[in-house]
């Protein structure tokens, strides 16, 4: 009977252990380096689903895989990845898995890696920051990276030919590019580090900025597009702004409920409500008139500090962090994606 009693003791110390450790909710789940099999802490820009449902999430220290249930990790050991700072990714119409890191873009179909760079291939730099397919499955790339100077510009491959885009050759107001989007009538729209945002229709560009815009702030970090045409873009200081092709509505820290003014994630849910991430002042939720605001001290997130958001079609939020790992959160509860339908 006392051998009971103590493995039953030592059982409910394990579990009270784990669950100090790494505390979850039924809205709220985390995933880091302490319980799973996420390589890093330390996650990027990069989130993005397949057509299974499985996430990809890039670290510092190479690309992972979760179905759900179990986790795979690519890095330059055991897989062409030409690097472990995963920085962006897109999925093409075929599946394949498009890599942008710090040391060059990969390509990943499954089970072979084709890699660009400067050296074979007509990527102006190696650096990337940005990727976005547009409607003709054209793949747009935005280089950028620590520094500025090193940045190239703005590339489209169409799986043959390079056409490079930078401040020498174009309207491009900054080679370092931040965030891309497309609109319905095929208008790319490119968010610069300190240039403004700018839109290239193909032929012709126009540059908003402070001077001749109601755009705040320089550097822009973030652009979405609604189901109604509106421009959301986040930027590096002045906070969130609207734009409905006529007129700037800001959102900032002193005229709503944004808690950060330095906004570099935006996602929208199936209800068209816009969410946020900051960087310091953690995730906010905005209904076009309420605000509610997720941060370390009133919910599971573990990290003020986030760098993607992606929505699954569950409704459920993931959230990469700057030191927290990888969040995912569901009002009402969450339910898993992949091998867990």
């Amino acid at each position: 009977m006392k051998r009971v009693l103590v493995l039953a003791l030592v059982v409910l110390l394990v579990i009270g252990s784990a669950v100090a450790t790494c505390p979850q909710t039924p809205e709220w789940i985390v995933y880091n380096t302490d319980n799973s099999g996420l390589p890093n802490n330390h996650l990027s820009r990069a989130l993005a689903f397949d057509a299974q449902e499985n996430i990809w999430i890039g670290t510092r220290e190479g690309l992972a895989k979760f179905d759900g249930e179990t986790w795979a990790v690519y890095d330059t050991r055991n897989s062409g990845l030409p690097s472990n700072d995963v920085v962006v990714l897109a999925i093409d119409a075929q599946g394949n898995l498009w890599i942008g890191t710090g040391g060059g873009l990969a390509k990943f179909d499954g089970e072979s890696w084709t890699v660009y760079n400067t050296r074979n291939s007509g990527l102006p730099y190696n650096a990337v920051l940005e990727l976005a397919f547009d409607a003709q499955g054209n793949l747009w790339i935005g280089t950028g990276g620590f520094l500025a100077f090193g940045a190239r510009g703005m590339a489209k491959f169409d799986g043959e030919a390079w056409t490079v885009y930078d401040i020498s050759n174009s309207g491009l107001p900054n080679n370092y590019i931040r965030a891309l989007a497309f609109d319905a009538q095929g208008n790319k729209w490119i968010a610069t580090d300190g240039g403004g945002l700018a839109k290239f229709d193909g032929q012709s560009w126009t540059v908003y900025d402070t001077t001749n815009s109601g755009l705040p702030y320089p550097g822009v970090s973030a652009i979405a597009i609604d189901a109604r045409g509106n421009k959301w873009i986040g930027t590096d200081g002045g906070g969130l702004v609207k734009f409905d092709g006529e007129n700037w509505t800001v959102y900032n820290t002193d005229n709503s409920g944004l808690p950060d003014n330095q906004v570099v994630t935006l996602a929208f849910d199936a209800q068209e409500n816009i969410w946020i991430g900051t960087l310091g002042g953690g995730l906010a939720n905005f209904n076009g008139e309420n605000w509610t605001v997720y941060d370390t001290s009133n919910s599971g997130l573990p990290d003020n500090y986030i760098w993607s958001l992606a929505i699954d079609r569950r409704g459920n939020k993931w959230i990469a962090t700057h030191g927290g790992g990888l969040a995912v959160y569901r009002e009402g509860g969450v339910i898993l994606t992949g091998v867990q339908k």
